[in-house]
């Protein structure tokens, strides 16, 4: 059986699965390489990687290659923490203004365009910068920031600007779970490594299993390396899910329709789940 190349997010939204990982020695049987996702998306295309957490719209956009893990995804049900639109105006005041969408990825920045135009009903101008909140509002009227940007101002909110959790947005607006990221494989791995496969994910679903019973020890372990207490990374933890249960493939499904209402998306690809596809 081949040894599985498995990628993994350098954000603290996985802290939980990595905590884990080493707890259950999974990555004494995968070769681990940490990365950004929309890194790991192009790695996973360009075969340096077999199974990686890559965005859901990256996911979509490549589908014809990829199969799907089946328990496994990185999601929200409401308030999510780590993906904000910062403002100078109010959200529905942004027709016609310039909208900074950070670089590190790309289903928040096609999530951000489909609330902004079909929630808020506004028409902006979008540009892409690294994730440096000063430096995007200096050049833009609101700014996309995600992960450990995106918590650090969520906890400390900066003055003067409105702050929009972009996952109590989406939930609000449909009523569905938001899917940020999945865990994709390889079409052609997936062919050939079936096992493989199956180790990875029986890994990642254990690992799951002891996350969800340690979330206490997980924040108190986040506290010693942040300025933020363990309650807040629990409050974090809490709001933060890795599920792909069948109301998330539906909020899913919902997500990609609206990215090809936006242009961002040709059509909604039918989505292939390992073990599941025939």
């Amino acid at each position: 059986m081949a040894r599985p190349r498995l990628g993994h997010i350098q954000f603290i939204n996985c802290l939980p699965l990595y905590y884990g990982m080493v707890k259950q020695d999974v990555l004494l049987d995968v070769d681990l390489v940490k990365a950004a996702p929309r890194d790991l998306a192009r790695m996973l295309l360009d075969g340096e990687l077999d199974v990686a957490p890559i965005p859901a719209i990256e996911y979509a956009r490549h589908a014809d290659g990829l199969v799907l893990l089946p328990d496994i995804a990185i999601s929200s049900d409401g308030e999510v923490q780590s993906i904000l639109l910062l403002s100078k105006v109010p959200a529905a005041d942004l027709d016609g203004r310039t909208v900074a969408l950070t670089d590190t990825s790309r289903t928040s920045q096609v999530l951000t365009r489909v609330l902004l135009e079909k929630h808020w009903g506004v028409s902006a101008d979008y540009v892409e910068m690294p994730p440096d909140l000063p430096a995007m509002l200096r050049d833009a009227d609101a700014a996309l920031l995600i992960g450990d940007e995106a918590l650090r101002a969520y906890w400390e909110p900066p003055e003067g600007l409105f702050a929009y959790d972009l996952g109590s947005e989406w939930a609000s607006w449909t009523g569905l779970p938001m899917v940020y990221a999945v865990w994709a494989v390889r079409r052609e791995f997936a062919e050939s490594e079936p096992d493989a496969v199956r180790t990875v994910a029986d890994a990642l679903a254990g690992s799951l299993a002891y996350c969800r019973a340690h979330l206490d020890d997980i924040s108190e372990y986040a506290a010693r390396w942040e300025s933020f207490s363990a309650d807040r990374f629990r409050g974090y933890f809490d709001a933060l899910h890795f599920r792909y249960e069948p109301r998330y493939r539906e909020g899913l499904k919902r997500f990609l329709t609206e990215a090809v209402g936006v242009g961002e998306l040709d059509d909604v690809p039918g989505v292939a789940i390992f073990g599941e596809d025939g």
